[in-house]
């Protein structure tokens, strides 16, 4: 993954449109256009190798719209060069995490002596447990 590639193509390529915010703010709340509504093109990302692009690609599915777009709307903060940078870094994020290829699990075998470990410590609640149950015996 070229993560300079991917940042790049993340700022040429979203389109970023501006709303009033609710919120806190008071009477600012609704003068200024804080909201941030970002759009990415998920064709248009770079800097991912085929195999990263396909995962990518599954993993984001249900947040990429029928327009082929990764859209993200923030509003957390009152400013909006904060929230346009917060916005972008949630994009990368996004796109960073679901590209991850996880390597496959390797299958292992418990070692002998975890093995003996084990059986050891089931022989010796067996033998707690049976030496509890001639205690409380009740005959008739």
């Amino acid at each position: 993954m070229d993560l300079q590639a991917l940042r790049k193509s993340i700022l040429d390529s979203t389109r970023l449109t501006f709303v009033r915010s609710g919120g806190k703010g008071g009477q600012n709340v609704n003068k200024v256009s804080t909201k941030v509504h970002a759009e990415l093109p998920f064709s248009l990302v770079e800097g991912l190798s085929e195999q990263e692009r396909e995962a990518a690609r599954l993993k984001l599915d249900s947040v990429i719209n029928k327009d082929g777009c990764i859209s993200i709307s923030v509003d957390d903060e009152r400013d909006q060069s904060l929230n346009r940078g917060i916005a972008l870094s949630r994009l990368e994020g996004k796109i960073i995490q679901a590209a991850r290829i996880s390597p496959r699990r390797k299958k292992t075998k418990p070692s002998r002596a975890s093995k003996e470990r084990r059986l050891k410590a089931k022989k010796l609640r067996s033998e707690l447990k049976s030496s509890r149950a001639g205690r409380h015996s009740i005959s008739f």
